[in-house]
């Protein structure tokens, strides 16, 4: 992303502030054309200012800051803004700090996904190669990690206990790939995924459930139990291999 201004000031020092301030962003950052040196005139008579043209021309995490800067104010949301690039990875991480950070990451997370979602677009339009994106604000990502971690082994224990398959609420996709990957080494086990987006989730299965039964459907055959076959108490019983879904 390239920005153009013309800017003027009493000096051409002046005028090059100016612009850096239109522009919100260091010297260092601007490639500065002197269009026109001032004039002092005679006794202030025929004075003209300075006019300089001050291109800025964004990184791919400058671009990134500045996008998601303005979209958190059009939020109601403002924030500080930390940024760290590293260019051999090509990954942007963004931290955020300031008030209401609990309106920033929202329900589980989908606010500052749907904010890191947008900002990764953004960043990498015109790019050559991709940048992996990532937002964040009060250590949420590594904490939410950890707990997708805990419910998976959990759910693990589950599943080897009841011998069922247990559905876990919708994800999104790096969440679901944290559960599988938690749960690849794990002894008697097996993940899968099923549904449609945004719906899709995750299912922890023993190893050794029939296929046809993972998905919570009953294998048909003689020998199965009858569907109005009650249980004391009135509980119909579950099918075995059949899944239980968890909201954890």
């Amino acid at each position: 992303m390239i920005k153009v201004i013309e800017a003027k000031g009493d000096s051409i020092d002046a005028a090059i502030l100016n612009a850096l301030k239109e522009l919100g962003c260091d010297r260092d950052e601007v490639s500065v054309e002197v269009v026109k040196k001032p004039k002092s005139g005679f006794f202030g008579f025929g004075k003209e200012p300075a006019i300089v043209k001050v291109t800025y021309q964004a990184s791919p995490a400058g671009k990134a800051k500045d996008f998601l800067a303005g979209l958190l104010t059009r939020f109601g949301t403002p924030a500080h803004i930390e940024v760290s690039e590293n260019e051999e990875e090509k990954t942007i991480h963004l931290e955020l700090s300031g008030d209401n950070m609990g309106a920033i990451i929202g329900r589980r997370g989908d606010t500052l996904d749907a904010f890191q979602y947008l900002t990764s677009i953004v960043t990498n339009k015109d790019e050559d190669e991709r940048w992996r994106v990532t937002v964040d604000t009060e250590n949420y990502r590594a904490k939410r990690e950890a707990a997708l971690i805990a419910l998976a082994n959990k759910t693990a224990q589950k599943a080897l206990k009841y011998k069922k398959g247990v559905a876990l609420e919708p994800m999104n996709p790096h969440e679901r790939r944290i559960i599988h990957s938690a749960l690849q080494e794990v002894e008697g086990v097996t993940t899968y995924s099923t549904g449609s987006e945004p719906n899709r989730k995750v299912i922890v299965a023993p190893t050794d459930l029939p296929q046809q039964t993972r998905g919570g459907k009953k294998p048909s055959g003689k020998g199965g139990q009858r569907s109005g076959s009650r249980r004391r108490g009135g509980r119909k019983p579950a099918a075995s291999g059949t899944s239980i879904e968890i909201n954890e």
